[in-house]
Protein backbone atom coordinates (compact mmCIF):
# COMPACT_ATOMS: atom_id res chain seq x y z
CA UNK A 1 0.00 0.00 0.00
CA UNK A 2 1.33 3.47 -1.16
CA UNK A 3 0.79 6.26 1.83
CA UNK A 4 0.34 9.51 0.80
CA UNK A 5 1.91 11.67 3.23
CA UNK A 6 5.48 11.97 1.78
CA UNK A 7 7.73 14.17 -0.05
CA UNK A 8 9.76 16.65 2.21
CA UNK A 9 9.53 20.65 1.79
CA UNK A 10 12.07 23.15 2.36
CA UNK A 11 11.68 25.89 5.35
CA UNK A 12 13.99 28.67 6.71
CA UNK A 13 16.89 27.40 8.90
CA UNK A 14 16.96 28.50 12.46
CA UNK A 15 19.55 29.18 14.27
CA UNK A 16 19.83 26.41 17.03
CA UNK A 17 18.43 23.48 15.80
CA UNK A 18 15.27 21.52 17.29
CA UNK A 19 16.09 18.52 18.90
CA UNK A 20 13.32 15.52 17.86
CA UNK A 21 13.28 11.77 19.31
CA UNK A 22 11.27 9.54 17.06
CA UNK A 23 9.20 6.80 18.22
CA UNK A 24 8.37 4.37 15.26
CA UNK A 25 10.81 4.77 12.56
CA UNK A 26 9.27 1.84 10.28
CA UNK A 27 8.86 3.41 6.22
CA UNK A 28 6.33 5.65 6.90
CA UNK A 29 8.11 6.89 10.15
CA UNK A 30 11.61 7.29 8.30
CA UNK A 31 9.12 8.86 5.60
CA UNK A 32 8.37 11.97 8.67
CA UNK A 33 12.27 11.89 9.72
CA UNK A 34 13.31 12.52 6.63
CA UNK A 35 10.52 15.19 6.23
CA UNK A 36 11.55 17.36 9.59
CA UNK A 37 15.15 16.56 8.74
CA UNK A 38 15.66 17.45 5.61
CA UNK A 39 16.37 21.58 6.01
CA UNK A 40 18.12 21.23 9.25
CA UNK A 41 16.02 23.14 11.68
CA UNK A 42 16.03 19.80 13.56
CA UNK A 43 18.29 16.98 14.89
CA UNK A 44 17.34 13.39 15.72
CA UNK A 45 19.14 12.67 18.91
CA UNK A 46 17.76 9.52 19.34
CA UNK A 47 15.50 6.64 18.02
CA UNK A 48 13.02 3.86 19.14
CA UNK A 49 11.65 0.83 17.23
CA UNK A 50 10.36 -2.36 18.63
CA UNK A 51 12.41 -3.82 15.46
CA UNK A 52 16.30 -3.24 15.80
CA UNK A 53 16.17 -3.65 11.85
CA UNK A 54 14.12 -0.42 11.26
CA UNK A 55 15.40 1.82 14.04
CA UNK A 56 19.16 0.67 12.35
CA UNK A 57 17.77 1.75 8.91
CA UNK A 58 16.81 4.84 10.70
CA UNK A 59 20.37 5.28 11.46
CA UNK A 60 21.05 6.52 7.60
CA UNK A 61 18.97 9.73 7.64
CA UNK A 62 20.24 10.30 11.68
CA UNK A 63 24.22 9.02 12.29
CA UNK A 64 24.97 10.44 15.28
CA UNK A 65 21.14 9.34 17.23
CA UNK A 66 21.23 7.26 19.75
CA UNK A 67 18.81 3.94 19.39
CA UNK A 68 17.33 3.32 22.62
CA UNK A 69 15.07 0.40 23.54
CA UNK A 70 11.72 2.14 25.10
CA UNK A 71 9.67 5.11 25.21
CA UNK A 72 11.16 5.60 29.07
CA UNK A 73 14.70 6.11 27.48
CA UNK A 74 13.14 8.29 24.68
CA UNK A 75 11.79 10.81 27.06
CA UNK A 76 15.31 10.67 29.26
CA UNK A 77 17.39 11.67 26.22
CA UNK A 78 15.24 15.12 26.92
CA UNK A 79 14.24 16.50 22.95
CA UNK A 80 12.19 18.84 22.36
CA UNK A 81 9.59 17.08 20.30
CA UNK A 82 8.79 13.05 20.14
CA UNK A 83 7.75 12.47 16.43
CA UNK A 84 4.91 9.51 17.24
CA UNK A 85 4.40 6.76 14.11
CA UNK A 86 3.55 3.40 16.04
CA UNK A 87 0.58 1.38 15.74
CA UNK A 88 -2.45 3.17 16.18
CA UNK A 89 -3.98 1.86 19.41
CA UNK A 90 -0.39 2.96 21.01
CA UNK A 91 -0.84 6.75 20.29
CA UNK A 92 -3.17 8.21 22.68
CA UNK A 93 -0.67 6.70 26.11
CA UNK A 94 2.35 7.32 24.15
CA UNK A 95 1.59 11.05 23.55
CA UNK A 96 0.08 11.59 27.06
CA UNK A 97 3.19 9.54 28.15
CA UNK A 98 5.69 12.48 26.16
CA UNK A 99 3.47 15.29 26.97
CA UNK A 100 3.16 15.17 31.08
CA UNK A 101 7.26 15.03 30.77
CA UNK A 102 6.79 18.67 29.35
CA UNK A 103 7.59 17.36 25.44
CA UNK A 104 6.09 18.43 22.60
CA UNK A 105 4.12 15.60 20.03
CA UNK A 106 3.90 14.95 16.61
CA UNK A 107 1.64 11.94 15.40
CA UNK A 108 0.95 10.21 12.63
CA UNK A 109 -2.99 9.87 12.07
CA UNK A 110 -4.97 9.00 13.55
CA UNK A 111 -4.17 10.82 17.09
CA UNK A 112 -6.39 8.21 18.79
CA UNK A 113 -8.93 5.33 18.10
CA UNK A 114 -11.67 7.02 19.65
CA UNK A 115 -13.17 10.17 20.75
CA UNK A 116 -12.54 9.66 24.30
CA UNK A 117 -8.97 8.60 23.98
CA UNK A 118 -8.59 12.44 21.61
CA UNK A 119 -9.98 14.59 24.40
CA UNK A 120 -7.18 13.02 26.81
CA UNK A 121 -4.67 13.65 24.39
CA UNK A 122 -5.74 17.34 23.98
CA UNK A 123 -5.88 17.90 27.94
CA UNK A 124 -2.41 16.49 28.39
CA UNK A 125 -1.22 19.08 25.68
CA UNK A 126 -3.16 22.13 26.96
CA UNK A 127 -1.64 21.23 30.44
CA UNK A 128 1.82 21.08 29.19
CA UNK A 129 1.26 23.87 27.17
CA UNK A 130 3.29 22.45 24.49
CA UNK A 131 2.63 22.03 20.92
CA UNK A 132 0.53 19.16 19.17
CA UNK A 133 0.55 18.30 16.03
CA UNK A 134 -1.39 15.37 14.03
CA UNK A 135 -0.37 14.38 10.27
CA UNK A 136 -3.93 15.56 8.23
CA UNK A 137 -1.67 15.93 5.54
CA UNK A 138 -4.21 17.18 2.65
CA UNK A 139 -4.93 19.64 4.37
CA UNK A 140 -1.76 21.44 3.34
CA UNK A 141 -1.88 20.19 -0.45
CA UNK A 142 -2.55 23.95 -2.48
CA UNK A 143 -5.73 22.95 -3.94
CA UNK A 144 -7.14 21.70 -0.84
CA UNK A 145 -5.77 25.46 0.56
CA UNK A 146 -7.32 27.52 -2.00
CA UNK A 147 -10.61 25.41 -1.84
CA UNK A 148 -10.82 26.44 1.51
CA UNK A 149 -9.73 30.00 1.21
CA UNK A 150 -12.41 30.38 -1.90
CA UNK A 151 -15.22 29.11 0.27
CA UNK A 152 -14.43 31.03 3.02
CA UNK A 153 -14.94 34.66 0.97
CA UNK A 154 -17.40 33.13 -0.71
CA UNK A 155 -16.91 32.37 -4.20
CA UNK A 156 -19.62 29.72 -4.44
CA UNK A 157 -22.25 30.77 -2.29
CA UNK A 158 -23.28 28.49 0.61
CA UNK A 159 -22.30 25.10 0.27
CA UNK A 160 -25.20 22.51 0.88
CA UNK A 161 -23.85 19.19 -0.10
CA UNK A 162 -19.86 17.80 -0.28
CA UNK A 163 -18.81 14.63 -1.87
CA UNK A 164 -15.53 13.04 -0.78
CA UNK A 165 -13.86 9.45 -1.78
CA UNK A 166 -10.65 7.74 -0.93
CA UNK A 167 -10.52 4.62 -2.75
CA UNK A 168 -7.16 2.51 -2.80
CA UNK A 169 -6.10 -0.30 -4.86
CA UNK A 170 -4.37 -1.42 -1.97
CA UNK A 171 -4.69 -3.01 1.42
CA UNK A 172 -2.49 -2.07 4.06
CA UNK A 173 1.04 -4.59 4.68
CA UNK A 174 0.74 -4.83 8.25
CA UNK A 175 -1.59 -7.21 10.16
CA UNK A 176 -2.61 -4.91 12.97
CA UNK A 177 -4.43 -2.70 10.95
CA UNK A 178 -6.80 -5.72 10.65
CA UNK A 179 -7.05 -5.86 14.07
CA UNK A 180 -10.11 -3.20 15.81
CA UNK A 181 -8.30 -3.51 19.08
CA UNK A 182 -5.09 -2.41 17.63
CA UNK A 183 -5.99 -0.15 14.83
CA UNK A 184 -9.90 1.59 15.98
CA UNK A 185 -11.34 0.28 12.66
CA UNK A 186 -10.34 -0.26 9.31
CA UNK A 187 -10.83 1.96 6.28
CA UNK A 188 -12.35 5.23 7.87
CA UNK A 189 -9.85 5.12 10.05
CA UNK A 190 -7.18 4.72 7.70
CA UNK A 191 -8.57 7.14 4.67
CA UNK A 192 -11.75 8.03 5.86
CA UNK A 193 -10.42 10.29 9.22
CA UNK A 194 -8.47 12.62 5.74
CA UNK A 195 -11.90 12.78 4.49
CA UNK A 196 -13.64 13.94 7.82
CA UNK A 197 -11.23 16.07 8.82
CA UNK A 198 -11.06 17.69 4.80
CA UNK A 199 -14.74 18.41 5.23
CA UNK A 200 -15.17 19.79 8.62
CA UNK A 201 -11.64 21.35 8.27
CA UNK A 202 -12.71 23.28 4.91
CA UNK A 203 -15.84 24.53 6.90
CA UNK A 204 -14.87 25.57 9.72
CA UNK A 205 -16.18 22.47 11.95
CA UNK A 206 -19.48 22.92 11.56
CA UNK A 207 -21.97 21.36 14.64
CA UNK A 208 -22.80 17.41 13.11
CA UNK A 209 -26.26 16.55 13.46
CA UNK A 210 -26.65 13.33 11.89
CA UNK A 211 -24.77 10.26 10.77
CA UNK A 212 -25.15 7.26 9.20
CA UNK A 213 -22.99 4.53 8.03
CA UNK A 214 -23.01 1.39 5.46
CA UNK A 215 -19.79 -0.55 6.33
CA UNK A 216 -18.25 -3.67 4.25
CA UNK A 217 -15.76 -6.46 4.49
CA UNK A 218 -14.81 -8.17 1.38
CA UNK A 219 -18.27 -7.72 -0.19
CA UNK A 220 -20.48 -8.43 2.65
CA UNK A 221 -21.93 -6.51 5.96
CA UNK A 222 -19.81 -5.70 8.49
CA UNK A 223 -20.58 -6.45 11.75
CA UNK A 224 -18.20 -5.89 14.14
CA UNK A 225 -18.83 -8.95 16.31
CA UNK A 226 -17.46 -11.54 13.76
CA UNK A 227 -14.37 -9.71 13.96
CA UNK A 228 -11.77 -7.76 11.80
CA UNK A 229 -12.94 -4.55 10.14
CA UNK A 230 -14.02 -2.87 7.47
CA UNK A 231 -12.91 -2.34 4.29
CA UNK A 232 -15.52 -0.59 1.99
CA UNK A 233 -17.56 2.58 3.92
CA UNK A 234 -20.62 4.96 3.26
CA UNK A 235 -21.08 7.32 5.25
CA UNK A 236 -24.01 10.20 5.39
CA UNK A 237 -23.05 13.42 7.51
CA UNK A 238 -25.93 15.82 7.92
CA UNK A 239 -24.47 19.39 9.17
CA UNK A 240 -26.34 21.83 11.49
CA UNK A 241 -26.86 24.31 8.66
CA UNK A 242 -28.88 21.95 6.53
CA UNK A 243 -25.88 21.19 4.29
CA UNK A 244 -25.00 17.09 3.69
CA UNK A 245 -22.02 15.27 2.80
CA UNK A 246 -20.99 12.13 1.56
CA UNK A 247 -17.90 10.14 2.17
CA UNK A 248 -16.95 6.79 0.56
CA UNK A 249 -13.35 5.05 1.43
CA UNK A 250 -11.85 1.95 0.70
CA UNK A 251 -9.23 -1.05 0.66
CA UNK A 252 -8.12 -3.09 -2.27
CA UNK A 253 -11.10 -1.89 -4.70
CA UNK A 254 -11.31 -2.94 -8.23
CA UNK A 255 -10.45 1.25 -8.46
CA UNK A 256 -8.41 0.65 -11.95
CA UNK A 257 -5.95 2.42 -10.60
CA UNK A 258 -3.59 2.98 -7.75
CA UNK A 259 -6.59 5.81 -5.84
CA UNK A 260 -9.49 7.76 -6.51
CA UNK A 261 -9.17 10.52 -4.38
CA UNK A 262 -11.21 13.96 -3.79
CA UNK A 263 -13.57 16.41 -2.95
CA UNK A 264 -16.25 17.98 -4.29
CA UNK A 265 -18.10 21.02 -2.42
CA UNK A 266 -21.46 21.92 -4.39
CA UNK A 267 -22.04 25.34 -3.67
CA UNK A 268 -25.52 27.90 -4.80
CA UNK A 269 -23.11 29.38 -7.43
CA UNK A 270 -21.01 26.81 -8.24
CA UNK A 271 -18.20 24.10 -7.03
CA UNK A 272 -14.70 23.74 -6.53
CA UNK A 273 -13.21 20.39 -6.41
CA UNK A 274 -10.20 18.16 -5.67
CA UNK A 275 -9.05 15.32 -7.55
CA UNK A 276 -5.80 13.10 -7.96
CA UNK A 277 -4.01 12.72 -11.25
CA UNK A 278 -4.10 9.54 -13.02
CA UNK A 279 -4.31 7.62 -9.64
CA UNK A 280 -1.39 9.22 -8.31
CA UNK A 281 -1.21 9.60 -4.52
CA UNK A 282 0.83 12.71 -4.50
CA UNK A 283 -0.32 14.89 -7.46
CA UNK A 284 -3.67 16.75 -7.59
CA UNK A 285 -5.92 19.03 -9.27
CA UNK A 286 -8.46 22.08 -8.21
CA UNK A 287 -11.07 23.53 -9.94
CA UNK A 288 -13.73 26.02 -9.72
CA UNK A 289 -16.94 24.78 -11.61
CA UNK A 290 -20.05 27.10 -13.43
CA UNK A 291 -22.57 25.13 -15.42
CA UNK A 292 -20.16 23.90 -18.05
CA UNK A 293 -17.72 25.27 -17.85
CA UNK A 294 -14.04 24.50 -15.34
CA UNK A 295 -10.99 26.82 -14.21
CA UNK A 296 -7.78 25.03 -13.15
CA UNK A 297 -6.98 26.72 -9.93
CA UNK A 298 -4.19 24.68 -8.59
CA UNK A 299 -2.20 22.01 -10.13
CA UNK A 300 1.40 19.88 -10.08
CA UNK A 301 3.90 19.63 -9.02
CA UNK A 302 3.27 20.58 -5.12
CA UNK A 303 5.33 19.25 -2.64
CA UNK A 304 3.09 18.65 0.03
CA UNK A 305 4.04 15.90 2.17
CA UNK A 306 6.39 17.36 4.67
CA UNK A 307 4.30 20.47 5.07
CA UNK A 308 1.74 18.67 8.33
CA UNK A 309 5.32 18.27 10.20
CA UNK A 310 6.88 21.42 9.44
CA UNK A 311 4.30 23.22 10.98
CA UNK A 312 4.50 21.63 14.08
CA UNK A 313 8.21 22.38 13.97
CA UNK A 314 7.32 25.53 13.73
CA UNK A 315 5.29 25.91 15.86
CA UNK A 316 8.31 24.26 18.22
CA UNK A 317 11.20 26.35 16.93
CA UNK A 318 9.40 29.20 17.55
CA UNK A 319 8.58 28.85 21.24
CA UNK A 320 4.79 28.64 20.49
CA UNK A 321 2.63 26.38 23.64
CA UNK A 322 -0.86 24.59 23.22
CA UNK A 323 -3.09 25.99 20.27
CA UNK A 324 -6.32 25.64 21.21
CA UNK A 325 -7.93 25.47 17.58
CA UNK A 326 -6.19 22.31 17.42
CA UNK A 327 -8.97 20.72 19.81
CA UNK A 328 -11.50 21.05 17.15
CA UNK A 329 -10.22 17.85 16.06
CA UNK A 330 -12.37 15.83 18.39
CA UNK A 331 -15.26 16.68 16.21
CA UNK A 332 -13.40 14.31 13.83
CA UNK A 333 -13.36 11.84 15.88
CA UNK A 334 -16.73 12.21 17.50
CA UNK A 335 -18.33 11.29 13.88
CA UNK A 336 -15.76 8.33 13.40
CA UNK A 337 -17.37 7.01 16.74
CA UNK A 338 -20.91 7.66 15.63
CA UNK A 339 -19.96 5.72 12.13
CA UNK A 340 -18.59 2.80 14.36
CA UNK A 341 -21.97 3.19 16.75
CA UNK A 342 -19.90 3.98 19.72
Amino acid sequence: MVDTDLMPIQSARSAAPVQLGFLGVGRIGRIRMGSLLADGRATAIAVCDASPEMASAARSLAPDAAIVASLDELIEAAPDGIVIATPSALHAAQAIRALDAGIAVFCQKPLARTAEEVAAVMKAAAEADRPLGIDLSYRHTEGMRTIKERIGRGEIGKVYAADLVFHNAYGPDRPWFYDAALSGGGCIMDLGIHLIDLLLWTLEFPPVDAVRADLFARGRRFRAEEGGVEDFAIATIGLADGAAARIACSWDLHAGRDAEIGATFYGESGSLALANVGGSFLDFTAELRRGTKTEIIASPPDSWGGRAGNAWLDALSSGEGFDRAIVRHQLAAEVIDRIYGR
